[in-house]
């Protein structure tokens, strides 16, 4: 079946006669994809950092996950409301800020060596993400010919994916130290030693975190004095205004919600133990596993261009179904494959994956109206599974003696949930 997005109609007339006045606003959000790309995938080098400066367990050092995440869920409503009430433009300035917030108050976090201060830095970073999100993924999709919302969104993304490049390497030059301290070797240092440890260790966040927020301030004023298009959906004369629950009465969309939820979910997992499970898997320092990770981040980004492009061909629909079924065989191949080919499947999971969140949300999203903003919370809302199961994997992770392979059963089960939507549950009833 070929699904079409349809009722997207950002003045289709203007669109039709050659009007080229999205092109530049287009431009200015696709940047934006490429912004919170950058604060998602540093998270994935924060956790295994984070766990040696703060000597966390597994399941503690995902609470940098669980914190970004529950933001979304918690934000997702109220930044539906702020979308409805002040439109794009000033949505996108609001979280630009809230985002840099977050970011700054890494420095005292840094300096108290509080895990406690990171997780509520995380948090309003994540706040500021979710406004973000809630207000860029619909406002690309609008952007143009509603037949083409689901190739937007996924060119769009592509640039979420060169965060996902970016950001690794970032990350392995400016945050990981490459020293490394098993628990035997921390217990016999003198005390004044490991604090001097943990506290060099915390302080290479700073410098990145410090230059990502001065760049989100820069943007958010380019974004005050740029001209935004407020698009606005045609609706029929004395239409009551739907609830915001009454969205869900679509299926297409509510089970779109759950296999966002999963879908995340298992993104967040396969990413947030990436670096440990190259150590272990290769035998590679942290720091190589970082330039892994970064591999992984290409791969991604590839995976975007190239599924922009396949979607010139095939539908959305089947598109999903194809890369989900190639990430189940490799999620199986990490899980029961053995030395550096558990690498080598992670890395490709990066190419599958890439496309899953921009085509489940357009898949949501189709035929929906004057009802896309409340959906958008609800698809936004859903990255929840982001802070939820990976702290299930950490805790399984744990419970098996630091295993990290057997962990990668969550994604799988992940991947599964997705299939079922792409193949059923996508199709848009009336």
């Amino acid at each position: 079946m070929d699904v079409i997005i349809e009722n997207l109609e950002p003045a289709e007339q203007e669109y039709k006669q050659g009007q080229k006045k999205f092109l530049l606003p287009f431009i200015l959000v696709t940047g934006l994809f490429f912004l919170w790309g950058m604060a998602h995938n540093l998270d994935s080098i924060l956790i295994p950092h984070l766990k040696k400066a703060c000597n966390l367990s597994n399941s503690q050092s995902t609470l940098v996950d669980t914190a970004v995440f529950f933001a979304y869920f918690i934000m997702a409503i109220p930044a539906g409301m702020l979308l409805k009430r002040l439109g794009y433009k000033y949505c996108i300035i609001i979280g630009l800020l809230v985002f840099a917030a977050g970011a700054y108050l890494f420095v005292p976090a840094a300096n108290k060596l509080s895990y406690e201060l990171f997780l509520v830095a995380l948090f309003i970073i994540g706040c500021g993400l979710a406004i973000l999100e809630t207000t860029a993924n619909p406002y690309a999709a609008v952007l143009g010919d509603p037949a083409t919302a689901s190739n937007r969104l996924n060119l769009a993304a592509s640039f979420n994916g060169l965060a996902a490049m970016v950001a690794p390497i970032v990350g392995a030059n400016f945050i990981l130290s490459g020293k490394e301290y098993s628990k035997e070797a921390l217990a016999a240092m003198p005390s004044v030693e490991r604090m001097s440890y943990f506290i060099e260790e915390a302080s290479a966040v700073k410098l990145p975190y410090i230059i990502l927020g001065t760049i989100l301030l820069i943007v958010a004023l380019l974004f005050c004095f740029i001209k935004l298009p407020e698009i606005k959906i045609k609706q029929e004369e004395n239409a009551e205004k739907p609830g915001f629950f009454a969205v869900l009465k679509h299926r297409h969309l509510s089970l779109a919600v759950l296999s966002q939820f999963f879908y995340v979910g298992a993104q967040v997992c396969i990413t947030s133990f990436f670096i440990r499970m190259a150590q272990q898997g290769a035998g590679v320092d942290e720091r190589t596993a970082g330039y892994y990770l970064g591999i992984y981040g290409f791969l991604f980004m590839l995976g975007r261009f190239v599924g922009t492009f396949l979607l010139r061909f095939t539908s959305s629909q089947r598109l999903l179904i194809c890369f989900t079924l190639a990430a189940i065989v490799l999620c199986l191949v990490a899980v029961f494959g053995t030395g550096t080919y558990v690498v080598y499947a992670l890395g490709l999971l990066g190419f599958f994956m890439s496309i899953m969140f921009p085509t489940i949300f357009a898949l949501g999203i189709v035929g929906l109206g004057d009802q896309t903003k409340s959906a958008s919370s609800w698809l936004i809302m859903s990255i929840v599974g982001g802070a939820i199961l990976p702290y299930g994997m950490g805790s399984m992770i744990d419970y098996f003696q630091d295993n990290i392979q057997i962990g990668y059963l969550v994604p799988l089960s992940c991947f599964l949930i997705v299939l079922g939507y792409a193949w059923k549950g996508c199709h848009v009833r009336y």
